[in-house]
């Protein structure tokens, strides 16, 4: 009797072992580590070490998709990965490799969001047949819509010489006015910084509002509480340089300058990419005025 009891306790674990491959187990094993890394990057105040660490990271996580292409979690990884290793160290040498990575990452992120339901190629759909897409989208999508517009925009703006590209950058904003309705609040108010970028990078001819701009600055710094550096470097970077406010643009990387990084722990990194950014930007302040 007592062992057929053990055998039937057993017998659903005997099942889920069958169903899985080894590989799978190493999965679902690995995603605690990668999560662990992932907090420990953003900690790290060496810019060369992190820089040096991504790729390796990032293969990890391809490999791991080999074995689970369809892992939510996994595809946000590789699309939160690519980009900040290509935004962080690569952007600003080498627009080719900027390119590919960001494409790279962009389709990591629109296959979570294909995870999530959405149910049409949004490169080729029409507008509104993606805002009708992107509606039925819920909550859980929020990282999915974010790290997908946010590649996607970054791909385009490493090929603005090519106008087809340059028409699909609506459609990323499709994407992102999602997430300032489900939560404003996802990755320190990244939602409204993007906004910041999308109008005041531009002038009025094209697009661009300086007033919508500057909205969407302010109340991304206010929900990150003004840690989050970036806000200033790309204020800087966008809309101080298209409206040629010199002192503006120098006050704003000064005071990136001028704080600590590690204010807040957990934005290290960011702020060490954004002072970086601050630093480049002041040496070419005389190509820019």
């Amino acid at each position: 009797m007592r062992s057929r009891l053990l055998l039937a306790a057993s017998l659903p674990l005997l099942l889920f072992l069958s169903g899985c491959s080894m590989n799978r187990l190493a999965v679902i094993g690995a995603e605690p580590i990668l999560a662990g890394g992932q907090a420990a990057m953003y900690r790290e105040t060496d810019l060369e070490l992190a820089r040096d660490a991504m790729p390796a990271q990032l293969t990890l996580i391809q490999g791991l998709l080999q074995e689970d292409p369809h892992n939510p979690r996994l595809l946000l990884y590789a699309a939160r990965g690519f980009y900040g290793y290509t935004f962080g160290f690569v952007e600003g040498h080498n627009r080719r490799r900027a390119s590919n990575l960001y494409e790279r990452c962009f389709h990591y992120g629109l296959a979570a969001l294909r995870e999530e339901g959405l149910d049409l190629d949004p490169q080729h759909a029409q507008q509104q047949q993606v805002q009708a897409a992107v509606a039925r989208l819920g909550r859980s999508a929020v990282p999915g819509l974010f790290w997908t517009a946010s590649c996607w925009a970054k791909w385009i703006d490493m090929n603005r010489d090519d106008p087809a590209r340059i028409a699909e950058l609506g459609r990323t904003a499709v994407l992102m006015r999602r997430v300032l309705k489900l939560d404003e609040g996802y990755f320190h108010g990244g939602a409204d910084l993007f906004f910041g970028v999308y109008y005041g990078s531009r002038p009025p001819m094209l697009g661009g509002n300086y007033r919508k701009a500057r909205r969407y600055f302010a109340r991304a710094e206010r929900i990150n509480g003004g840690k989050l550096f970036l806000v200033d470097v790309l204020y800087a970077k966008y809309l101080a340089r298209q409206t040629q406010n010199r002192t503006l643009f120098e006050k704003k990387l000064h005071s990136v300058l001028n704080r600590p990084a590690d204010e807040v722990p957990d934005l290290t990194l960011f702020n060490r990419i954004a002072q970086a950014k601050a630093r480049g930007l002041l040496a070419h302040e005389k190509d820019y005025f």
